[in-house]
């Protein structure tokens, strides 16, 4: 069935799992209606648990499914393994429950592992340093054919650093990394895995000119297995990725409600028709069928 439109890279968390941020007593937790993480404390960002809202939103768009997935950004990696496996299969539960309860309109990625119901499942970024810790979920998510999100994990970075700073130095920089760490040493073991990086890599096409002029032949680091999700940019980056990558390897993606996506999704329509058909209905279905 062709649909309006995906969106591939939304936040939704269920109720179960936003009474477990409650219940905690050490980031990530809530605190009345503030969200405390390990580098600061926040407003809980509006609508993130409020399905309706998505759907609402989606509407608005003129889309029709949202991809959701937990952010690794509240820090649930660098907690306890049994804590974050409680709140990750916490989410996941309340997740599974709200997809059935949208009648296909909410799609979702696991958190670190395969579970039965999911599109595919999500990583941060920083798990691509260790490949062959990742290697059980990478060769599961190969057989099933299903695809693997990598986003940005908890920021790192200097004390009294300004508010803009994970968002633009280092969720960048770990999907920089990630995204050629993947070329150098994931590719190759596991050819048919279908990969969609947030952010578009960080900017990673700008750094290609540059690999260019240290031997490698640029047109060998393109593969149809990776796709650039275009959240949080506007015209002028994504213009620069299709002329890279070429638009079918550009997928939709909002980062709501993190983020305003007025200015993504206008940029991507703003390009015609068949680019943001493209990018908003094809191209999101190879990467996720």
């Amino acid at each position: 069935m062709l649909v309006a439109g995906v969106d591939v890279h939304q936040h939704l968390w269920p109720t179960q799992f936003v009474r477990a941020l409650a219940r905690r007593r050490r980031p990530p937790l809530i605190d009345r209606d503030r969200l405390v993480l390990a580098e600061g404390t926040y407003d809980v960002p509006a609508g993130i648990d409020d399905p309706a809202a998505l759907v609402a939103a989606l509407d608005d768009a003129e889309l029709d499914v949202a991809v959701v997935s937990l952010q690794p950004t509240l820090g649930t990696a660098e907690v306890a393994p049994a804590e974050r496996d409680e709140l990750e299969l916490t989410w996941a539960e309340g997740i599974r429950e709200l997809c059935a309860e949208t009648d296909g309109r909410v799609r979702a990625f696991a958190p670190g592992r395969v579970l039965d119901g999911f599109a595919g499942a999500s990583v941060q970024a920083r798990a691509l340093d260790d490949l062959d810790a990742l290697a059980p979920l990478l060769d599961e998510l190969e057989r099933r054919s299903q695809p693997l999100f990598v986003h940005p994990g908890a920021p790192r970075g200097p004390e009294n650093r300004p508010d803009w700073w994970p968002a633009v130095v280092d969720y960048t920089a770990q999907m920089q990394r990630a995204y050629f760490g993947w070329l150098a040493f994931g590719r190759e073991r596991w050819p048919a895995l279908r990969v969609v990086f947030a952010l578009l890599a960080g900017g990673a096409p700008f750094q290609l000119e540059r690999l260019g002029q240290r031997g490698r032949d640029v047109r060998s680091v393109l593969d149809d297995n990776v796709f650039l999700d275009v959240a949080t940019y506007g015209r002028r980056a994504i213009e620069l990725c299709a002329q890279t990558f070429g638009v079918r390897r550009l997928v939709y993606g909002s980062d709501r409600p993190l983020v305003d996506p007025a200015q993504t999704l206008h940029a991507v329509r703003g390009f015609g028709e068949s680019v943001s058909t493209l990018v908003c209905v094809h191209n999101p279905a190879d990467l996720l069928t």
